[in-house]
């Protein structure tokens, strides 16, 4: 592997392998926003669960309790499956920053194999936004939307 002495090289090496850097920014946010939801479903799950172990709650609501722990459940699974495919894609996303510049700096061939880790990375964030949809429609989807009463003609 010989390394480029110019600093032109160098500089375009750097200019070129900066791009795939604003995925990573998008990235980032869209896993704080995803760790926050996570979150909430584990208070959430913790707060029931220790509700039902003092057993202080009324035998017709422990049911539907166990049914919500459930949907947290399912909620926490493609929470979980979201972060990690955003890792997933976090990663591939750094393996093609890497090639790039090797490639433009230490003459690697490497365009084939950066061409790949960006496609499998857009591919995982497309996936885990997916997740965030299937997991943000499960949560408004157990959502009771009550209307106040009808007032009644005097």
């Amino acid at each position: 592997m010989i390394f480029a002495p110019d600093f032109a090289t160098v500089s375009h090496g750097i200019q070129l392998a900066i791009a795939p850097v604003f995925l990573l920014t998008a990235v980032s946010g869209m896993i704080a926003a995803v760790v926050g939801r996570l979150a909430r479903i584990i208070d959430r799950a913790r707060y029931l669960e220790t509700l039902l172990e003092t057993g202080t709650v009324a035998p017709g609501k422990a049911e539907g309790m166990y049914a919500e722990l459930r949907q947290l459940r399912r909620r926490g699974r493609l929470v979980n499956g979201c972060i990690a495919l955003l890792t997933l894609c976090s990663m591939m996303i750094g393996v093609t920053i890497i090639l790039l510049f090797l490639g433009e700096t230490a003459e690697l061939r490497s365009l084939k194999i950066a061409s790949i880790c960006f496609l499998a990375g857009v591919l995982s964030f497309l996936l885990a936004l997916l997740c965030f949809l299937a997991e943000t429609l499960q949560a408004t989807h157990v959502l009771k939307f009550a209307e106040a009463p009808a007032k009644q003609a005097v």
